[in-house]
C-alpha cells in the first residue's frame, strides 16, 4: 500500500479519496475548504494544513483541481510540490486542464527527477463514488505501470492513451463528442414532441437503430426511458453545464492550436455558453434540452 498526498477534495476528489482509503492506502489530504477537510478526516485521511504538508513522505501525489492555473500554482515554483517532494515521487494529475499545461508539467516534473501523469477522468460524481471512473492517462510506460494499482482503487477502466498530454487530449475529444451527441439527442426529442411522437416510442426505436448512442441509452435527457438519468430528478448533476462548457472551451483552444476543423464542437460550445448564461450553469449538462425547448433562454 502507498502513502498518497491528495490535493483537491471537491465533488470528485472527495469520493476518490474515500476509495483510496477503502483500498488500504494511507492518504494525507489538503483542500482550501474546511468542510472538505472535515469530510476527509471522517473518511480516515490525515488532514494537513498545506499542500506541502500533504506531500511530506508521500510516494504518490494526486491532484484534482479546477483548472490548469490551479495545478500550476500547486506544483510549480520554489514552494511548489515539484520542489518540495522527495526525488522519484509519482505525480498523478486527475484534473481536466489544457493540453499545453499538461505537457509543460511533464517536462518540469522530469527536471525535478519526478514521474508525472496527466490522468483526467470520465464518469462524474457517481463514478467517483462507486469507484468506476475511466482514467485517460498520458505519460511514460514506467509511470503508468506504477500508477495503475493506485488508479484501480478509484476506477474501472484505466487506459494508457500515450505520451505526455494524451490523457488530456482524450478527455477533451471524448467530451466534445458527448456534448455534440447530447445536443443531437435533445433536438430529436424536442422535434418528436412537436410531431406527436412519445418519448418512450422514440427511445424504443432509436436505441435499437442507427441513432443509438450513450447520450440516448445511458443518459437520456427526458424522464422515463432511463430511470438513472438526471432527467428523472430535475436535471440535478451529474456533470454540470459549467463543467461541460469548460471542457468544450479547452477543446476549442486545442483545435485552434492544432489547426483542426471542429465546426460542430464550436457550435456545441456556443450553445452551452448560452445555456450556462441562462442561469443553468449548475444544472446537469443534459438539461440543455430545456434550453432547446426555449424554457430558459437568456433575458
Amino acid at each position: 500500500m502507498a502513502i498518497i498526498g491528495f490535493v483537491g477534495l471537491g465533488n470528485m476528489g472527495g469520493p476518490m479519496l474515500r476509495n483510496l482509503i477503502k483500498a488500504g492506502h494511507t492518504v494525507r489530504a489538503f483542500d482550501l475548504s474546511a468542510r472538505a477537510l472535515e469530510a476527509a478526516k471522517d473518511a480516515g485521511a490525515s488532514v494537513c494544513a498545506s499542500s506541502g504538508e500533504a506531500a511530506e513522505g508521500a510516494q504518490v501525489i494526486l491532484t484534482m483541481l479546477p483548472a490548469g492555473a490551479h495545478v500550476r500554482s500547486v506544483l510549480l515554483g520554489d514552494t511548489g510540490l515539484f520542489s518540495a517532494a522527495q526525488k522519484g515521487t509519482l505525480f498523478i494529475d486527475a484534473s481536466t486542464i489544457d493540453v499545453e499545461t499538461a505537457r509543460m508539467l511533464h517536462e518540469e516534473a522530469g527536471k525535478s527527477s519526478h514521474l508525472f501523469l496527466d490522468a483526467p477522468v470520465s464518469g462524474g460524481t457517481g463514478g467517483a463514488a462507486a469507484g468506476t471512473l475511466t482514467f485517460m492517462v498520458g505519460g511514460s510506460e514506467e509511470a503508468f505501470m506504477r500508477a495503475k494499482p493506485i488508479l484501480a482503487a478509484m476506477g474501472k477502466n484505466i487506459v494508457h492513451a500515450g505520451g505526455a498530454g494524451t490523457g488530456q487530449a482524450a478527455k477533451i475529444c471524448n467530451n466534445m463528442i458527448l456534448a455534440i451527441s447530447m445536443i443531437g439527442v435533445s433536438e430529436a426529442f424536442v422535434l418528436a414532441e412537436k410531431l406527436g411522437l412519445s418519448h418512450q416510442k422514440l427511445f424504443d426505436i432509436a436505441s435499437t437503430s442507427s441513432g443509438q448512442c450513450w447520450s440516448l441509452t445511458s443518459y437520456c435527457p427526458v424522464p422515463g426511458p432511463v430511470p438513472a438519468s438526471p432527467a428523472n430528478r430535475d436535471f440535478q448533476p451529474g456533470f454540470t453545464a459549467a463543467m461541460m462548457l469548460k471542457d468544450l472551451k479547452l477543446a476549442m483552444a486545442a483545435a485552434m492550436g492544432a489547426n483542426a476543423a471542429t465546426p460542430l464542437g464550436a457550435q456545441a460550445a456556443a450553445l452551452y455558453a448560452l445555456f450556462a448564461a441562462s442561469g443553468e450553469e449548475g444544472r446537469d449538462f443534459s438539461g440543455i434540452i430545456q434550453f432547446l425547448r426555449g424554457e430558459n433562454a437568456p433575458g
